[in-house]
């Protein structure tokens, strides 16, 4: 539909739902009787009912004609508009009209009100209506009587929890979320090698339960995990209970209120939740990458709906993860992890730095199998309480990791093939060496967690390396 065109002459838009635009009824008779003035009514088809007024029922005039306040008087000559004011101000009123005794008797001024074409709630579905489409994705009609909801459950979209209904409003306000244009690429996405673009990320990120302000969080997780280092389509064939994990830091993770704290693994938290989802759906929906057919999980993990976190680096005594990555510490980052669910690391007697470090590479030796090593990484999310131990010690992230590191080396005999009369385990030939669990880099550290407990959490991670995946690191794009 395109733009209305405003009749020539003295035009005024107003709505019932407005002191001002009722005080003004007698100015609104008078030019009536006087130089003639076309009424446009938002709310109301009776109001003012003297003069006759035009009902602007879909907003469309007052849409494509930009009325922020009502009530809004413009003069139009030749079908162009040539001037207008807007509230009730006599001098202003009988400038603009050249008539000295306008609104005889009424207040000197009163402030308008908002006009219904700007209302937060109105606003995005007015723009999906008037606005002319941006969109390129294929519209899906559903009848009056069909329930949307279960509709996308059963086309499968879902990833068995209710998706939220991505309409062409909900898509246009998500969009806002990034300076990114609609039809960039953002990444392909596998298993079957499908371009994602912005605005089916943010379709994505609808359904997801995302608020626009998430937005550009989302698209960087999807860019990162749709890499060859990364290796998206590996982690959905692997039979592991494995997903991608995501990692944020940043002032923006506060800015949008994720949480880096109590229950940061868990449910509860909008942006934590969605995020993750988000990728997720990314994945499902636009690469095809769905259980039962290219995803393979024997078992996988509630983690596998969506997953991610924020690090609390306001407080972090040894920085962020996507700084050990090389990112300047205050950047707004991610990393992605491919892993599973987290195990908690219970440790609440050790008070001294040596203690801790032997009990949670004690710990760490089990992940995935104590007799595995060196083709798994993990993540080692450590809670402020056990943080607190090494950083009162002097104990750096380098530092940390290095002790860690030293525990976690056994010696070849202990972890081979039968030893301890379990098959499992690594093949003969290593003679007397201690082999190190994790690779040099293969142990990951994060800070977050409730400030109260003992505790640290560990994520097993997937096989690492050119046949497994990379943990990949991306700052944030607007």
């Amino acid at each position: 539909m395109g733009k209305p065109q405003l009749p020539d002459g003295l035009v005024a838009i107003v709505k019932r739902d407005c002191e001002t635009c009722r005080t003004v009824v007698p100015v609104l008779q008078q030019l009536a009787a006087g130089p003639g003035i076309t009424v446009y009514t938002q709310d109301d088809p009776d109001f003012p009912g003297d003069p006759a007024a035009v009902y602007d029922a879909d907003l469309a005039v007052s849409w494509h004609h930009d009325i922020e306040t009502v009530p809004t008087l413009i003069r139009v000559v030749d079908g162009a508009e040539v001037g207008r004011t807007f509230g009730w101000s006599q001098p202003n009123w009988r400038e603009f009209t050249g008539i000295d005794d306008l609104g005889d008797g009424l207040p000197v001024m009163r402030p308008g009100c908002g006009s219904k074409s700007v209302d937060p709630d109105l606003v995005d579905e007015l723009r999906a209506r008037h606005g002319g489409s941006i969109l390129r994705s294929r519209r899906i009609e559903v009848a009056d009587a069909e329930d949307d909801i279960e509709m996308m459950f059963t086309r499968g979209w879902s990833d068995g929890l209710p998706v939220v209904p991505p309409t062409e409003a909900r898509v246009l306000a998500m969009l806002d979320g990034t300076s990114r244009a609609p039809d960039e690429v953002v990444a392909t996405v596998p298993p079957d090698l499908v371009e994602a673009t912005v605005e089916k990320v943010a379709i994505a990120a609808v359904m997801a339960g995302c608020k626009p302000e998430y937005f550009p969080w989302v698209l960087t997780a999807v860019e990162a995990a749709c890499t060859d280092e990364f290796n998206m389509h590996g982690l959905l064939a692997t039979t592991m209970p494995v997903g991608p994990i995501v990692v944020c830091s940043g002032p923006g993770t506060r800015k949008i209120g994720m949480n880096s704290g109590m229950n940061v693994l868990g449910q509860g938290n909008r942006a934590n939740s969605t995020i993750g989802r988000a990728l997720q759906l990314v994945v499902r929906n636009v690469g095809g990458g769905r259980p039962g057919e290219v995803d393979r999980a024997a078992h996988g993990n509630p983690g596998k709906l969506g997953f991610c976190f924020a690090e609390a680096d306001d407080t972090s005594p040894y920085g962020t993860l996507a700084g050990s990555f090389g990112v300047d510490e205050g950047t707004d980052a991610l990393t992605v992890f491919a892993g599973g669910g987290p195990t908690c690391l219970f440790d609440q007697l050790s008070r001294e730095p040596e203690s801790l470090a032997n009990s949670l590479a004690h710990q760490l030796q089990a992940v995935n199998h104590h007799k595995l090593v060196r083709g798994f990484d993990a993540m080692l999310v450590m809670g402020p309480e056990h943080a607190r131990v090494f950083a009162e010690a002097g104990w750096d992230r380098d530092r940390i990791l290095f002790e860690l590191h030293v525990r976690l080396a056994t010696p070849a005999t202990e972890l081979e093939r039968g030893a301890g009369g379990i098959a499992e385990g690594v093949p003969a030939g290593f003679g007397d060496a201690a082999l190190p669990k994790f690779t040099p880099t293969g142990l990951l550290l994060t800070y977050a967690g409730g400030g109260a407990g003992l505790f640290s959490a560990v994520i097993a991670g997937w096989v690492n390396g050119a046949k497994g995946s990379t943990p990949v690191t991306r700052e944030v794009r607007y």
